[in-house]
């Protein structure tokens, strides 16, 4: 199975986990990595290796990120790349809770890593969407 781990800023990655938590019960290989405001780009690459560690016996890890170009994303691709010998990563930025509800579903029979992270990202674009009001006349 491929390991999911959740980063970004403040208590979101640990909200999310636990939202992912109540709809889905509580998924293997599925760790949350908050980035806390009095935490350095030291701690955040300590507590995201020591996520890894222990999801050594997965078949890869995407990491979901918050944002593009914060400390989160940019700390888990330097990790990718310095550790590419190691561990098979992705990483995702612009984390939203529908899809990592899908993602984690679609672990149970999507071996591949970059098929999963693609398919992670284009459920993330699915459930980003404007309402718009439509006046039936009732």
């Amino acid at each position: 199975m491929i390991g999911i781990i959740v980063t970004g800023h403040g208590r979101l990655p640990s909200g999310m986990v636990s939202a992912v938590n109540l709809i889905a019960g509580k998924p293997k290989y599925f760790i949350g990595i908050d980035y806390a405001q009095e935490d350095t780009a030291d701690d955040l690459e300590y507590n995201l290796k020591t996520a890894l560690r222990e999801l050594k016996d997965c078949d890869g890890v995407l990491i979901f990120t918050d944002m593009v170009d914060a400390a989160p994303y940019l700390t888990a691709v330097h990790l990718k790349e310095k550790m590419k010998d190691s561990y098979a990563l992705e990483v995702i930025s612009g984390c939203n809770l529908g899809m990592l509800v899908q993602t984690n579903m679609a672990r149970g029979y999507v071996q591949d890593l970059a098929a999963l992270a693609s398919m992670a990202v284009d459920e993330g674009r699915k459930q980003v969407m404007l309402y718009e009001y439509e006046d039936n006349g009732e």
